[in-house]
């Protein structure tokens, strides 16, 4: 079992930039995929992005592409989401999620979840 821990969440004004972190501990040697979910209050934990922990792949909401990178560090078995030109429609509670397999990007599909990070963009 892997366990994970957001940080980097704030406020921040419209067109700002914040880089969020997600620590893995535990069994990482079985983690295949790391994803960032956000979810907004009364609506669906909504995908992100995720990247494969081995070859570094990785996919992007429409929404996020050309704004956000997600990035990992093997060797700090951490994940960031780095997230510039941030608009108001992206605040919300950021969540990182792990599988031992392949996940695409449903919710349902990853096993382990962080508790997740607050992120609040002003206009």
């Amino acid at each position: 079992q892997v366990q994970l821990v957001e940080s980097g969440g704030g406020l921040v004004q419209a067109g700002g930039s914040l880089r969020l972190s997600c620590a893995a501990s535990g069994r990482t040697d079985r983690t295949y995929v790391l994803g960032w979910f956000r979810q907004t209050p009364g609506k669906e934990r909504n995908f992100v992005a995720h990247i494969t922990w081995s070859l570094g792949n990785t996919r992007y909401a429409d929404s996020v592409k050309g704004r956000f990178t997600i990035s990992r560090n093997n060797a700090e078995n951490t994940v960031y989401l780095q997230m510039d030109s941030l608009k108001p429609e992206d605040t919300a509670v950021y969540y990182c999620a792990a599988r031992t397999a392949y996940a695409g990007i449903g919710s349902t599909e990853y096993d382990t979840w962080g508790q997740g990070t607050q992120v609040t963009v002003s206009s």
